[in-house]
């Protein structure tokens, strides 16, 4: 019977199944997060995603409201009636 937490690689390596909860990966992450806050590009980034995110959200603001004028072709109802 084979060790079911490894795996065959490429070539002669074999690499573990961590699975949920795989502490190597969480070690990068926070290795690489640290590093990031380190070097002091935090504002500039999220001054970049605050942008970003402002014209993305007037666009999906706007496709939006489109759509909700937009009569649907599936439901059959009186549209001249309000909902309540």
């Amino acid at each position: 019977m084979t060790d079911q937490s490894k795996i065959q690689g490429g070539g002669d390596k074999e690499t573990k199944i961590q699975g949920e909860g795989d502490k190597e990966a969480a070690e990068r992450y926070n290795r690489d997060t640290q590093e990031f806050v380190e070097s002091g590009k935090v504002e500039e980034a999220a001054e970049r995603a605050k942008e970003g995110d402002k014209k993305e959200m007037e666009e999906a603001e706007e496709k939006g409201k489109e759509r909700a004028k937009e009569l649907d072709p599936s439901v059959s109802r009186d549209y001249s009636k309000g909902t309540k």
